[in-house]
């Protein structure tokens, strides 16, 4: 795909957007929005990869309450005619047909490949893939299996989205020492990830959310992984302007 004069890729991850609190969800919500505003004008194309929310479940009839103002803005943004890819995270992977149906989303669950001006992105939110793990691997795939999203339907909402949000709550906290620092080329695994991949095939990006802490970093002669970080404290983003994929900061002060 080659991108039109002037227009850009936007990436962008893990808003976790009702955690830690109503008050201060809604501010990182208003601005979310403030950022999607500004660069509704130069985007091509937006991938937001994965947690958009710090939990998420669909019944048949009923949905997390809150998140309004997002999701009215990636409405506008698919009724304008811009592409918005979302793909699920270890916090979300319960999205199903809601947002594609109401808000004109396209879901992704799995890793995926492009190519833009010739420059080719493995793009995916992250987790699951490179070495260790095993326990949160394990649990990724009761959590896809059918029948176990089906007794979780059979819970009430009121208890079951308060269980959910109580494990999440814990998850965050279990990472949070991790999200402050770069841990080193031997124990970053989306890292030794994209370096094994290399072996196999030739990717010019990485991207990729989950980790939380944003990296910028080399891992080929030609490669470069990154990771986009995520709102509830560094508010950062990526953009391709057909030549280079940067990490920015929005509103940095």
């Amino acid at each position: 795909m080659i991108l039109e004069a002037g227009k850009k890729i936007y990436f962008a991850s893990d808003f976790h957007l009702g955690a830690p609190s109503h008050e201060k969800s809604r501010e990182r919500e208003d601005k979310i929005v403030r950022w999607l505003s500004s660069i509704q004008d130069s985007a091509q194309e937006i991938y937001l990869v994965g947690d958009l929310f710090d939990f998420w479940f669909e019944h048949k009839f009923t949905i997390p309450k809150g998140f309004i103002r997002l999701q009215g803005k990636i409405a506008e943004l698919t009724d304008a005619g811009i592409p918005v890819n979302v793909f699920t995270g270890n916090h979300d992977m319960w999205m199903f047909d809601y947002l594609p149906k109401e808000i004109g989303i396209q879901l992704y669950r799995e890793p995926i490949v492009l190519e833009y001006n010739g420059k080719k992105f493995f793009i995916g939110h992250g987790d699951g893939l490179g070495p260790g793990d095993k326990g949160y691997k394990f649990l990724k795939k009761v959590f896809a299996n059918k029948f176990c999203q089906w007794c979780f339907t059979r819970l009430h909402p009121n208890f079951s989205f308060w269980l959910a949000n109580i494990s999440s709550k814990k998850s965050r906290l279990h990472t949070a020492l991790d999200d402050e620092k770069y841990l080193g080329d031997d124990k970053e695994w989306l890292a030794i990830f994209s370096r094994e991949t290399l072996e196999k095939e030739h990717f010019d990006y990485f991207v990729f959310g989950h980790r939380h802490y944003p990296i910028d970093i080399t891992v080929g002669e030609y490669s470069k992984y990154i990771n986009l970080g995520e709102w509830m404290n560094y508010h950062t983003y990526a953009q391709f302007d057909g030549e280079k994929l940067e990490l920015k900061k929005f509103e940095s002060q």
